[in-house]
């Protein structure tokens, strides 16, 4: 008999990476998943990162050599975060079912992390709140972990890492009505306290509503961290960096939120 080649596997758990790595995929447009073990050379949560974290600090280095320590610092944490973190708010509120998020090993391209790899095993369900709790908890275990090892290359502080995580989320919260079209305002908030919460992250920054001058109003997010990007680009802040003044920063995202809503 002649051997027949299958689109999906036929193992339960096999078939159901497969759908969250496509609606990971389609949700986001670029999420870049495939099933698997890591390959070499990829950050493994767990394992040995010593190499992988000290090739990409010289990277960056290399490429923006009047940043410092650090913007480099600070950006091996973002760098390896935000993939997670994508893939916990996609699995919670759209694929319904949350993969091991520590089991998620992660590719290095130039200065960037991109593309990522999880083996098959069992997703866990459960109703909204408790994935979020889940996702939530596994995710903070995991920033844990890589905070610890960047500090076995360099140098960064806790408090200035867990506002960068909740940066991270608040950006993310603000995505929900993209991901989950007819959430309200209200719901948005409630499941932004649910996150922060699970990962103990309370504090560190939140939304808050902005009233636009033709009576609508927005969230937009307020930060406490800063990213240090106006290191590597002088005078470039972000639009809510905490850095400018209220005025300014507040100005900067009624902009951005108008031109969204008029695009």
């Amino acid at each position: 008999m002649a051997a027949r080649n299958f689109l999906f596997a036929l193992d339960s758990d096999d078939v159901a990476l497969t759908r969250f790595l496509e609606t990971a995929a389609r949700v986001t447009g670029f999420l870049n998943g495939a099933p698997g073990e890591a390959l070499p050379g990829w950050y493994v949560p767990g394992g040995d990162n010593q190499q992988f974290l000290r090739e990409l600090y010289a990277r960056l280095e290399a490429t923006y050599p009047a940043a410092g320590q650090p913007f480099y610092a600070v950006r091996l944490l973002t760098n390896l975060f935000w993939q997670p973190a994508y893939l916990a708010v996609i699995g919670a509120h759209v694929h319904g079912a949350l993969p091991q998020l520590s089991s998620v090993s992660q590719q290095v391209k130039g200065v960037d992390v991109s593309g990522f790899r999880l083996p098959p095993g069992p997703q866990h369900k459960a109703d909204l709140d408790d994935l979020i709790w889940r996702a939530g908890t596994d995710l903070r275990a995991f920033a844990d972990g890589l905070l610890a090892e960047i500090n076995e290359l360099t140098k960064l502080k806790r408090v200035p890492a867990l506002r960068l995580l909740t940066d991270r989320m608040l950006g993310l919260m603000l995505r929900l009505r993209d991901y989950v079209p007819g959430m309200s305002m209200q719901e948005q908030r409630r499941i932004c306290g649910l996150w922060l919460s699970a990962m103990d992250l309370v504090g560190q920054g939140d939304l808050e509503t902005l009233d636009l001058a033709d009576g609508r109003q927005v969230l937009i997010t307020a930060r406490k961290g800063c990213c240090l990007d106006y290191l590597a680009f002088p005078a470039t802040y972000c639009s809510s960096c905490p850095k400018q003044e209220d005025d300014v920063r507040l100005g900067r995202q009624r902009d951005e939120a108008l031109a969204e809503l008029d695009a």
